[in-house]
């Protein structure tokens, strides 16, 4: 079945009790179970649906959307660990099995984990497999530094930020670069800081060649770009400074005055306004 693990719009063919039966291209009919209907839904009339099989292994239609479709990534949490294999949620009622075999070292219940949607060939099933270096590239042409590019976050560690850039290469954001929250999960836009010989990429937040202030300045920088506009200013109560950016008003001061200087914010009792990048 072609449409499986994908998005298909597909064209209802008749109703029963169960739901709505939707026709593929192979002229077979898959079920929209009944609870994804609203009711008001007419024979032909076409219908967005992810199509996988449900826990008896029967293809089912839903109108859920998971985090991965077939043959993509995402960061899923680990629900149960079993001697066959792991059970993780990927944003639907059934969570995605990752066989034993295809389980990364380590993988504990509430862990986050880099997972990859397959086709299991042998079953038609769908699985999730955690040994993403499998799937990693390392062939690079086609990219160089400074481009921008998708970073989606996966794994902290001692140096950095593991990251899957483009859902094809692996990439690395060192920790003294980083200069606002991130977690597993999020999708950053990033820049290449350099590619290695092994194919392995390393990335950063700002654009290549935009000089860099110290921490405090990175993060009201953050803020600026995209926001535009913050309500604080040099005279701003400590507190409000403290809640906002999590430093002390002397730093604060010293901060936007590195950027007022480079003539990148314009400062009055209203707030800050961003007015460009370097």
């Amino acid at each position: 079945m072609e449409e499986i693990g994908n998005i298909s719009t597909l064209p209802i063919n008749r109703f029963t009790a169960n739901g709505a039966y939707l026709a593929l291209s192979d002229g077979s009919e898959i079920l929209l179970p009944k609870r994804y209907l609203s009711g008001q839904e007419i024979e032909g009339q076409e219908i967005e649906v992810f199509i996988y099989t449900d826990s008896e292994d029967r293809p089912v239609a839903v109108t859920e959307r998971p985090l991965a479709l077939l043959d993509e990534f995402a960061v899923m949490q680990v629900k149960e660990i079993t001697p066959i294999g792991a059970f993780v949620d990927w944003g639907l009622s059934k969570d995605l099995f990752v066989p034993k075999a295809e389980m990364a070292s380590g993988m504990r219940k509430g862990a986050n984990c880099l997972i990859r949607v397959c086709l299991d060939h042998k079953t038609n099933r769908l699985i999730g497999v955690a040994k993403y270096k499998d799937f990693i590239y390392t062939d690079t042409r086609g990219y160089q530094e400074g481009q921008e590019v998708e970073a989606m976050i996966f794994e902290e560690t001692e140096l950095g930020y593991k990251a899957l850039m483009e859902q094809r290469f692996e990439g690395l954001l060192y920790k003294n670069e980083v200069f606002r929250p991130i977690e597993p999960g999020d999708t950053l836009r990033a820049f290449i800081k350099k590619i290695r010989e092994d194919g392995k990429i390393d990335l950063q937040l700002t654009p290549i060649g935009r000089q860099k202030y110290d921490e405090g300045a990175e993060k009201i920088v953050q803020k600026l770009q995209s926001k535009g506009f913050i309500p604080l200013h040099d005279k701003s109560a400590p507190e409000d400074i403290q809640k906002e950016f999590g430093m002390s008003k002397k730093h604060f001061k010293q901060s936007i005055g590195q950027l007022y200087k480079k003539n990148l914010i314009l400062i009055s009792d209203k707030g800050i306004t961003w007015l460009g990048s370097d």
